[in-house]
């Protein structure tokens, strides 16, 4: 274990502590003690993203263990927070949304493992990290949005409500479009691989078949 591992699994136990905030009656929502303190503890978990990865390169701890913690965090984060807002906040997430945005995350996860078996990797793509920066302003507007549905900031009305059900439905269609660019991706990889394979095996029958010796 090292230090980007460590701060991948304050990410995961973060996790529970985001339920908590959002399901339990500890907190109150008259003046959105608990949709404050969820906003901050998705925030700071979204932060640790980069920060884990970002350390990693730079001290090159780039580790098997590094690489299973990092993505199951992300996972875990995002479809812990859409599954939990299904109850807190149904007229911004729906249920058939979650369904959508975990569905993607498996997709993804299901195509990079047959691509490891295959002995290539799949790499993050540009459209793939915007789409997490869309899915973080998503779950915090959504929050908010539960206590309060605009902001008066000094005469400046921010529409907390308004820009949750844009960043949702924004969300979605980068979800479907990033998952159609990481299919794309890895079917041109997948194509091009086996053909190669089948070439290989094919030079080594015909070199077999020259060995052979007449008989």
């Amino acid at each position: 274990m090292n230090l980007p591992n460590y701060i991948s699994l304050t990410r995961i136990f973060s996790v529970p502590v985001l339920i908590w905030i959002l399901t339990s009656s500890t907190f109150s929502s008259v003046h959105g003690q608990r949709e404050l303190l969820a906003s901050a503890v998705f925030i700071a978990a979204s932060i640790t993203d980069g920060i884990d990865g970002y350390l990693a390169r730079k001290r090159g701890q780039i580790t098997t263990m590094g690489m299973l913690l990092d993505p199951l965090a992300d996972k875990l984060m995002i479809a812990a927070a859409f599954i939990t807002l299904v109850e807190f906040n149904p007229h911004i997430v729906s249920a058939w949304i979650a369904v959508v945005i975990i569905g993607r995350e498996f997709l993804v996860s299901g195509l990079r493992s047959i691509a490891a078996s295959e002995g290539f990797t799949i790499e993050a793509s540009d459209l793939g990290k915007f789409k997490m920066v869309v899915q973080i302003v998503t779950v915090v507007t959504a929050i908010l949005d539960h206590r309060w549905h605009e902001w008066n900031l000094r005469g400046f009305i921010l529409p907390i409500d308004v820009i949750a059900r844009l960043a949702v439905w924004f969300m979605v269609t980068i979800s479907l479009v990033s998952a159609i660019d990481y299919f794309a991706g890895f079917w041109v990889r997948i194509d091009r691989h086996v053909t190669q394979r089948q070439r290989r095996r094919g030079f080594v029958l015909r070199r077999r078949k020259r060995d052979v010796p007449a008989v």
